[in-house]
């Protein structure tokens, strides 16, 4: 296998900590290189049930170096609690490695998030308000504490100097809420320096030199269209789980990257705010929903249900920097007698048509997709394990997918266990 990055290709939830753990076999050194405890992934494996939300999932095998990278913001508790879950499942995390450049997600950013969601509106985000935003907002204002700060006191001190000012003038004067003080925050830091410590890596640099020549599989969070440049801007996350962003949220550069895996479904889902042309608000919708298993792992929240958008993914493949597609959830088409894909879309006040993705995310409560119909294939397809044994419609489907997408399918999921996947040659 060659060095790899696996992200999202639509609006995360797509199914990348399955084909992250497939892909993990084969590799020496799995990174997740940005997003935090709002991304939220579920692996199968051996008939048991593995929910992740920051550990990389390539955690469940053995002898592998599992990296929480730079990119990433970490809440301390929220961290300590997947911990100990893995650990009760009897999982090994005794190579799980934290970048000391990685971002520490403090109480006030979950209060500045949660009071923001509340009171924006119409600007309401449909963040899941565990202070992802805020805690990138502090990183890219640079009054933000990283891992490192923990364990020098001299830093953290200074640091701390700087930043309850401006932080407690905020809470007080901007949100109404409580201030924070030094004695407090730094009482909190000693407890994240021991809940981090067996896991942070300060010789980071010798590691990835160490592994430069091995195999590397970057693992991203949330998906391309909610990327924060690229996405459906302002209903995005905060960081950037495109390809690119696994350069900067690793420590390894671009000429570390061989391929780049999007993960799709065969159809579309979102959770939160924001637009979403080919969402079916009908008994079609609540049919994928149900089928599906379409609830948010992080936050419990009925996903958003869509047909499959061919305009969204021509985008992913473009400025996601996609090299094929691992395509999942097929077999929840079984029993669908038609199946509907979105080529385009059509503005309903002139009639224009959308074969490149609109930008300007103001103008989609004006459109409406342009859908072709394909037949269904009415067989169950979830025991099937090589690509020429699919039905013959479901093969004709992801041939079409491949041609509007010009971008080749190399994986297709019929189900949620490892077992449960073709590799398409």
């Amino acid at each position: 296998m060659k060095n790899t990055v696996v992200v999202g290709a639509q609006w995360g939830d797509e199914g990348k900590a399955k084909i992250t753990d497939l892909l993990a076999e084969k590799a020496d050194v799995i990174i997740r290189y940005q997003g935090g405890c709002n991304a939220g992934h579920t692996v199968v494996a051996n008939n048991k049930t593995h929910k992740f939300h920051l550990i990389p999932s390539g955690i469940l095998y053995k002898n592998k170096i599992c990296m929480i990278g730079s990119g990433t913001v970490i809440h301390p508790e929220s961290f300590a609690k997947e911990i100990n879950e893995l650990i009760e499942d009897g999982v090994d995390v005794s190579n799980l490695k934290i970048s000391p450049l990685a971002s520490i997600t403090m109480p006030y950013h979950i209060e500045i998030d949660g009071y923001s969601e509340a009171h924006s509106g119409k600007g309401k985000i449909g963040t899941t308000k565990k202070g992802i935003g805020p805690t990138y907002t502090d990183k890219y204002a640079r009054i933000g504490l990283k891992i490192q700060d923990l364990y020098s006191p001299e830093a953290l001190s200074e640091k701390l100097d700087v930043i309850l000012p401006l932080k407690n003038k905020q809470l007080e004067k901007v949100y109404g809420l409580e201030p924070y003080t030094k004695e407090c925050l730094t009482a909190l830091c000693e407890q994240y320096a021991q809940i981090f410590k067996p896991y942070v890596c300060f010789e980071w640099q010798d590691l990835l030199r160490e592994h430069r020549n091995d195999t590397i599989l970057f693992e991203g969070a949330q998906g391309v269209m909610l990327d924060v440049d690229y996405g459906t801007y302002p209903f995005v996350t905060s960081s950037s789980p495109i390809g690119g962003g696994a350069a900067t949220g690793s420590g390894y550069g671009p000429k570390m990257i061989d391929e780049v895996i999007g993960v799709s479904k065969a159809y579309v889902t979102r959770v939160g705010e924001g637009p979403f042309v080919t969402e079916l608000k009908d008994s079609t919708g609540d049919k994928i929903r149900e089928i599906g298993h379409e609830f948010g792992v992080t936050t419990g929240r009925p996903r958003r249900c869509g047909w499959f958008d061919a305009v969204i993914m021509k985008y992913a493949v473009l400025v996601g920097g996609l090299t094929s597609i691992a395509l999942t959830k097929i077999d929840v088409f079984d029993s669908f007698d038609e199946i509907k894909v979105c080529i385009a879309y059509k503005d309903t006040r002139d009639g224009k048509i959308y074969t490149s993705y609109p930008t300007d995310v103001y103008i989609h409560k004006y459109l409406e997709p342009v859908y072709e119909t394909h037949a269904g294939w009415g067989v169950d397809i979830t025991g099937i394990k090589e690509y020429d044994k699919l039905p013959e419609n479901a093969k004709k489907y992801l041939a079409r997918l491949e041609e509007l997408l010009e971008c080749p399918i190399s994986i297709v999921s019929v189900g949620p266990d490892r077992e449960q996947t073709i590799f398409k040659g």
